[in-house]
């Protein structure tokens, strides 16, 4: 498997090291370090703690000795970037993005929910930006009134000050918003998905500029960041949502392939370990389904390897280690699969419901439970817990892990977990 990098390099320092946006460097959970904390608790192994201001479920992103977030101050109606010390935890500086008044949400999200991204230079950021109005909400079983509004994106140097700030189009949702950043060679990626005239759409990362923009015709509101491989020798930009799975050129916006369904919306990104793509969905159905990505146009009836409908994830999204991909349920039931045909080798509760998405490091999967319970499992034929640790804090936001630390974010604070750096 050929990754795509989307992140640059900073002169003298690896790519390994830093987190640089939604699930981390590859986009897909996994990291390369060895040697991440197994242990810890409130008091034991914490390299520091940080309140965090406001509310959101944005997760940290970490390059070099800075970390990242977002956040809303809701008494203020202001969505917020702010810049921490990694070593220390202080706040360095906060931005206020953009002020609005407060979105309509569904009671798990946030106004804050979109991922930052950075490539060492800049730090890119996405928020919905409400109206004064109030219209009665498409797609939803029962009748209401909601806040449409606009996607603004925007990009700050590392010292905070801002480059640009756009509006990227249209934003109609009952659940609110979460758009990642992606970045990709001089592009930044947002998806527009929503219930509306939904949009893929690549702005300039120096200056904001439009570069492309794709129509998502089936206008129905998902929340999938897409990650971006070489596969089949074609650069392929994937991604789940409003009633599809599609592959897209990322330099052009132009469609590869699309597959219909399997369902409605989608919140999981998805995943790939070199032979398939991996989708776990989502309402009103749910399913976990495996696709060969060399096709092109409507590969719906002939680039299905396998699916299966017990155990599928909604909110989380799943991980592949070697031959294995795990997916955890919003429930908390765990399955490991067999990659390569669907095979289930176990099947297991963990504690609590569970919304963050799980990583991966030196071979072990984190499984991090909203009630802030970390399950460290050995990925195999059988279930195999190697340590559970316990926050005792709620946790909507994905770890991120950099530099030998684990950071997580509580819904009051952020953990810097593992030694002390100097």
């Amino acid at each position: 498997m050929r990754l795509v990098v989307i992140f640059f390099f900073v002169p003298g320092m690896l790519l390994a090291a830093n987190w640089p946006g939604w699930r981390g460097p590859s986009g897909d959970g996994t990291s390369p370090e060895k040697d991440i904390p197994l242990k810890w608790s409130s008091t034991e192994n914490i390299a520091w703690k940080a309140a965090i201001p406001g509310k959101g479920h944005s997760s940290p992103v970490v390059w070099g000795d800075r970390v990242f977030l977002t956040s809303c101050l809701p008494e203020k109606e202001q969505r917020i970037l702010l810049c921490l010390d990694r070593h220390t935890g202080k706040i360095i500086w906060t931005k206020v993005v953009l002020n609005s008044p407060l979105e309509t949400i569904h009671p798990l999200n946030s106004r804050a929910s979109g991922t930052p991204a950075t490539d060492g230079q800049h730090v890119f950021v996405a928020f919905m930006m409400a109206d004064d109005r109030k219209i009665l909400a498409p797609n939803v079983g029962t009748p209401r009134m909601i806040t449409p509004g606009k996607i603004i994106s925007a990009a700050y140097d590392m010292e905070g000050k801002q480059k640009w700030k756009i509006t990227v189009g249209d934003f109609v949702s009952a659940h609110g918003f979460n758009t990642c950043p992606v970045l990709f060679e001089e592009l930044v990626i947002i998806n527009g998905d929503h219930d509306g005239d939904a949009y893929l759409v690549a702005l300039d990362r120096k200056t904001g500029k439009e570069r492309w923009r794709t129509r998502r015709e089936n206008k129905t509101r998902s929340y999938v960041t897409p990650i971006i491989r070489e596969i089949d020798g074609r650069t392929q930009m994937i991604l789940s949502g409003s009633l599809c799975v599609a592959s897209y050129d990322p330099r052009n916006g132009k469609r590869h392939w699309i597959l219909d369904g399997p369902t409605e919306q989608f919140v999981a990104s998805v995943v790939y370990n070199g032979e398939y793509v991996f989708v776990t969905s989502g309402y009103p159905e749910r399913h976990i389904v495996a696709i060969r990505p060399d096709g092109r146009g409507n590969v719906t009836d002939n680039h299905v390897a396998w699916r299966t409908n017990r155990g599928a994830a909604y909110v989380p999204s799943p991980i592949i280690v070697g031959p294995y991909l795990l997916v955890v349920a919003d429930s908390g039931i765990a399955s490991c699969f067999d990659a390569k045909t669907g095979k289930r080798h176990w099947m297991e509760r963990l504690p609590g419901g569970h919304s963050p998405s799980t990583v991966s490091a030196d071979g072990l999967v984190y499984f991090t439970s909203d009630r802030g319970v970390t399950t460290i499992v050995r990925p195999g034929k059988t279930f195999k817990v190697i340590e559970q640790n316990e926050l005792g804090e709620q946790i909507s936001a994905s770890p991120a892990i950099s530099q030998g630390q684990y950071f997580l974010r509580t819904h009051q604070h952020l953990y810097c977990i593992g030694a002390k750096k100097i």
